[in-house]
């Protein structure tokens, strides 16, 4: 048992997220992390509960059901909540950290109410997936503020996206001129795993099945590409046939590729009414490329392409690409990969090792571009920005045509590729550093005045909405300490058991029928809010003053009392 483990087992803790983890639709790279990181959790069960908020009923039921079905095991031991309780766990229950599926919706936020409720300032980390969507500089903003603290950390998935955050963050205080007084959070690299027992390379025979099975001809060198068939998200594909056209004009008639020997299978998402596949389709025909398109492959047909290649391609030029999830699956197969040099790709493959890479040329400036995203379609400036950088088609159609000519090369970049997966990147390994981050971010300094009455770590973020602030114009007039209150008519009805509040779902926690028969008891005799808050405070009946006062606007709402 390591160190890290051994303390792991001498107290009670709780892991804990506000995110399901889980997620039904279109199979994409982040839903895939996402599972895998759940399933490895549960795998290891480093903790003694699994905390899951979430936001309304429908979501919770269906993620107790998943659970239940996909990891039985561990089913016991999770518990799906309504997040209004977050307040109330957190002020008891002994969360070791929170762990956010995505670093973007909610992380800065679930930190401004763990700094408020919570006694102890465990980490809250949340994980990289796509960086480049035009909101996000606003997202990240939300990270920088006067209760930020060394353990809430974003966990970049690659060096390029790590770079990527660090310059989010260098831009965002430059343009704000924000000083040492506005933290941030830790920046940690913790790369996605794979499964590497559930995809496996395939033995010649196995091989040669498959390919019978796909209608593949176990006499070409087939290469795969999977990921999003789209020329505006991840990667153009046109430049990868252009490769091809090359590899053909250019072959040795001996060894090299030609339209007799090589098949490019694309497998991935498609959208319905897509007419791009239907332009590669035709300029494949026009050079000769037996092109083979497998849309919205399940899970077992996505492991029999797999395993029935010869070699895996993906000329990523797309800053929607972060990390390369099926690059890894790749490997995992025994696929040597011809990749672009490009964001996490250059993490994933090692050159001459593991497979190789191509040069990428990008863009030196974008100041019109970027005025203008904000004001387009997600995929309007992905498109334009992906046009912006190009794959060096000579150097990529060399190295197809020497991985065609070269099968001992593949096997060796193949087989090199398998075992680092195994000994890098399997879930297992993944796990295992996320526990030790979570260990490691206990011992930085915590948020600033934390634990204390007042202090950076209680103040309002400048970006959160102070609701009764804003709107204070809105009504007549606001509770204050000396609004006088008395039984209402249906408050009087009510007291002498004659009558009932209706109360509606989702005010549990703040309505409750012990809280509403104290007030009516309190005042039936006029009392100012102050002392009616008091009185429940002192009876234990409201979490807090604010609670205390909301409970007294929904009696004077519900006609339980009225003012003087």
């Amino acid at each position: 048992m390591t160190n890290s483990q051994s303390k792991r087992a001498a107290v009670r803790r709780i892991w804990g997220s506000l995110d399901p983890f889980l997620e039904s639709g279109a199979v994409l790279g982040r839903k895939v992390a996402n599972t895998g990181f759940l399933a490895a959790l549960l795998a290891a069960d480093p903790f003694d509960e699994y905390h899951f908020f979430l936001g309304d009923q429908e979501h919770r039921a269906s993620q107790a059901e998943l659970l239940r079905e996909l990891f039985p095991a561990s089913a016991e031991k999770c518990r799906v909540l309504d997040r209004r309780e977050l307040p109330a766990r957190l002020a008891r229950e002994p969360y070791h950290c929170f762990h956010q599926s995505d670093c973007i919706t909610y992380q800065p936020a679930l930190a401004r109410v763990r700094n408020a409720h919570s006694p102890a300032a465990f980490p809250i980390t949340g994980v990289t997936h796509s960086l480049s969507y035009a909101g996000y500089a606003e997202a990240f903003l939300r990270h920088l503020w006067p209760g930020a603290s060394p353990r809430d950390c974003v966990v970049c998935t690659s060096r390029a996206g790590r770079a990527a955050v660090e310059a989010y963050f260098r831009q965002l205080r430059e343009g704000y001129g924000l000083g040492d007084e506005f933290g941030q959070p830790t920046l940690r690299r913790v790369p996605l795993g794979v499964d590497a027992a559930a995809i496996t390379p395939a033995a010649p025979e196995q091989r040669a099945a498959l390919r019978a099975e796909l209608d593949l001809d176990p006499k070409r060198t087939v290469h795969l590409v999977f990921g999003r068939l789209s020329h505006f998200s991840k990667m153009d594909l046109l430049p990868l046939l252009r490769a091809f056209q090359r590899c053909f004009q250019d072959a040795d008639p001996a060894s090299g590729p030609r339209p007799e020997n090589t098949t490019l299978v694309l497998a991935g998402w498609l959208d319905e009414n897509d007419a791009f596949p239907a332009t590669l389709e035709r300029l494949a025909g026009n050079i000769g490329l037996d092109l083979r398109i497998f849309p919205r492959p399940g899970e077992r047909r996505k492991l029999a392409l797999f395993r029935a290649a010869d070699v895996f391609l993906s000329v990523a030029d797309n800053p929607q690409e972060t990390f390369g999830l099926t690059v890894l699956e790749a490997a995992a197969a025994g696929l040597p990969a011809v990749v672009s040099d490009y964001d996490g790709y250059r993490d994933l493959v090692l050159p001459e090792e593991t497979g190789l890479t191509v040069p990428t040329l990008g863009p030196d400036r974008s100041e019109r571009l970027d005025l203008m995203a904000p004001l387009l379609f997600d995929n309007q400036y992905h498109l334009l920005l992906a046009q912006r950088t190009a794959v060096d088609i000579p150097a990529l159609a060399g190295a197809i045509a020497r991985l065609h000519a070269d099968p001992a090369l593949r096997g060796r970049l193949g087989g090199a590729a398998r075992s680092r997966v195994e000994r890098c990147y399997t879930w297992q390994a993944v796990m295992e550093s996320y526990l030790e981050l979570w260990d490691e971010l206990w011992t930085l300094p915590a948020p600033p005045g934390f634990g204390q009455d007042r202090g950076a770590a209680h103040a309002p973020h400048p970006s959160q909405v102070g609701f009764a602030r804003v709107f204070a114009g809105y009504a007549s007039r606001n509770l204050s300490d000396g609004t006088r209150l008395r039984l209402g008519r249906t408050g009087e009805a009510t007291y002498r058991r004659k009558d009932a509040p209706l109360i509606y779902p989702g005010l549990a926690g703040l309505v409750e029928e012990e809280g509403i028969r104290r007030l009516l008891f309190m005042a039936r005799k006029p009392a100012t809010a102050a002392e009616l808050s008091e009185g429940l405070l002192a009876a234990g009946l409201c979490a807090g003053p604010e609670e205390a006062r909301a409970l007294l606007l929904w009696a004077v709402k519900h006609d339980l009392l009225e003012t003087e």
